[in-house]
Formats: C-alpha cells, sequence, structure tokens
C-alpha cells in the first residue's frame, strides 16, 4: 500500500497488487471490502491497482517511490 496525493483528503492508500492470475484480476471492491474487517477506515485503500511486477531494487525492496510517480495522478 502507498500514500498518493488526493484533492479532498490531502493523501490517500491505493493498494498495489500482483495477481496470479493476470487475465482475470481480481475485482476492486471485493478486495477493499476485505479490508473492512481487518484495517481501520483510515488505512483502507481507497482504490487498488493491478500490476504485472512490483518495481524492486538490487536488495529485492520494493520501491514505493516508484509506485508513487506511477500512480500520482490517479486522483487528480
Amino acid at each position: 500500500m502507498i500514500g498518493v496525493p488526493h484533492p479532498d483528503f490531502g493523501e490517500a492508500v491505493v493498494a498495489v497488487i500482483v495477481s496470479s492470475d493476470p487475465a482475470n484480476p481480481p475485482d476492486e471492491r471485493t478486495v477493499i471490502a476485505a479490508t473492512r474487517e481487518q484495517l481501520a477506515a483510515y488505512k483502507r485503500p481507497k482504490r487498488v491497482m493491478t500490476t504485472a511486477a512490483l518495481p524492486r531494487n538490487t536488495m529485492g525492496k520494493v520501491q514505493k517511490s516508484e509506485l508513487r510517480k506511477v500512480h500520482q495522478g490517479l486522483f487528480g
């Protein structure tokens, strides 16, 4: 999950997931509904984006800054 700029909230949570079946990605509403039981309202994602692979550095860590750059205009 990453934070991206949002015009009303300042920043909004976006979940970026890698689908095990790219031809049939999970439904955004289903993923958000599943988080209702686990997360507080302010931590729940406003959007769910599916990608083929997450950008990683040489140590194998996910580069969240790259994900933020890609999705920064999502709520524009």
